[in-house]
């Protein structure tokens, strides 16, 4: 049972073939799909692919990437959001300094009013994490919550143990399958297993053998699992196996999701 715990199956770029892309993924392997929202105006999409597809579960935030195109009012929105549905967590949030920083107050004020959203319902988050780990971590220690998934980390082995000490576990996709990626490749191979969980974050980050232009999609999820296996030198059925606890244990509502039935998705 592989989960990728991260996919944007509501980009356009799934508009041609998304139902399609969502079944092959079963047929793959991948038994769990996690789509987080990204902004007020998806949050609905992604709760109707949910709804269409019982192996899928969203997530609903705003990502500090739109948050100059939000309103403050999108935080009480998401928070009616919340209480009326059942997100398996509060994202895609955090923080993007990599893009820019000339939004740092706006965007640690979604950040932070998003963290105190998944505190009061008791919900994990998905983070967005580039070049700002440190500010992300200052956050996290003056908003506890209940832990989640650091997606797509790239930060220090100290980061890292910082954020697990937290209670979340390390996301790891396309990214870690490129052979010039000493830095991720070190941090998948050396990290404990029982802190990682997997993901694509399609349609971006592909894998090395799409190329930089290609397309990701669940389907590839598979083959990051192997490449997981082969930095750690263990077979790939351990790292399906721990890598898919991993991801239910920090997502507790994932288990409960998938055994409903699709109109109370």
């Amino acid at each position: 049972m592989l989960i990728d715990t991260h996919c944007h199956l509501d980009a356009s770029e799934f508009d041609a073939d998304r139902d399609e892309i969502a079944l092959k993924a079963i047929s793959t392997g991948v038994s769990q799909i996690v789509i987080p929202a990204v902004a007020k105006s998806n949050f609905d999409a992604v709760m109707h692919i949910c709804q269409q597809h019982s192996h899928c579960a969203y997530a609903l935030g705003i990502h500090p990437m739109f948050v100059d195109n939000a309103q403050f009012e999108d935080l009480e929105t998401l928070k009616q959001y919340v209480h009326q549905n059942s997100p398996v967590a509060i994202g895609e949030i955090g923080l993007d300094f990599f893009v820019t920083k000339l939004n740092v107050n706006l965007q640690t004020h979604f950040y932070t009013e998003q963290l105190k959203i998944a505190r009061e319902y008791d919900l994990p988050v998905i983070l967005h994490v580039r070049s700002a780990v440190d500010d992300i971590l200052k956050y996290l220690r003056r908003h506890k919550v209940v832990g989640g998934i650091a997606h797509a980390f790239n930060g220090s082995f100290q980061q890292a143990e910082q954020l697990i000490s937290l209670g979340f576990k390390l996301g790891f996709g396309g990214a870690m399958t490129y052979t010039r990626a000493k830095h991720i490749r070190a941090l998948a191979t050396q990290l404990p297993l029982e802190a990682i969980v997997l993901e694509t974050d399609s349609p971006d980050i592909p894998p090395e053998w799409l190329g930089s232009k290609g397309r990701n999609t669940p389907l590839e999820l598979p083959k990051i699992a192997q490449v997981l296996a082969d930095l750690r030198g263990i077979n790939v059925a351990q790292v399906v196996d721990i890598t898919s606890a991993n991801a239910l244990k920090v997502l507790p509502k994932l288990a409960d999701l998938c055994t409903r039935p699709k109109a109370l998705l």
